[in-house]
């Protein structure tokens, strides 16, 4: 989720986020748990968001979208920050961009490629526990995927609010693993 350039800029407006995804050592975590998927023919997919730079399909409905939207630079679609951390793509994955709201299922075709792919469980990763992660899990929940979090390699600013979502609402809804536990699981 959101594993993007532009999220993940020191520089940007994100950079506290940018820091935890440091510290907790997310996009290493992350990259072995995706190495590991990829050797056994699990489809990696990737939830992006972008915005075109007239903003159309991008309602200003949220004070988090106005705040980013401040600068007509942020993310915009074509550019390196809206790109796949090269830690975590490979030309196997999939994309699947979103041009509104925080999470990634509603009025795109997510659910329609898991569908095709038979997919009924989802191995969350990214950022941000916040709103992205969280909302993905929700979504998923309410579409009937069972979701697993893999809560060492997923960040949210500040730190003990991210903890708090990860213990006190995730866990209601997903099954919390680390990249290890998950990896030993798969044949």
């Amino acid at each position: 989720m959101e594993m993007q350039k532009g999220v993940l800029a020191r520089s940007g407006p994100l950079r506290p986020l940018a820091e935890a995804v440091e510290r907790h050592g997310v996009i290493r975590r992350g990259s072995f748990l995706l190495d590991a998927a990829r050797e056994r023919g699990i489809q990696v997919v990737h939830c992006t968001a972008a915005f075109r730079a007239d903003r159309l399909g991008t309602p200003v409905n949220t004070p988090l979208i106005a705040s980013l939207l401040k600068d007509p630079t942020h993310m915009l679609e074509g550019s390196e920050a809206v790109e796949v951390i090269p830690q975590w793509w490979d030309a196997s994955d999939l994309e699947n961009r979103r041009y509104h709201g925080v999470a990634p299922f509603t009025a795109t075709d997510l659910d329609s490629q898991l569908r095709a792919m038979s997919v009924a469980t989802l191995v969350v990763m990214g950022v941000s526990l916040n709103l992205g992660v969280t909302g993905l899990c929700v979504e998923a929940v309410n579409l009937g995927y069972r979701v697993v979090v893999v809560n060492d390699a997923v960040a949210g600013f500040p730190e003990d609010y991210a903890s708090a979502v990860l213990n006190h609402t995730l866990s209601l809804i997903a099954k919390p693993m680390t990249a290890e536990q998950v990896v030993a699981l798969w044949p």
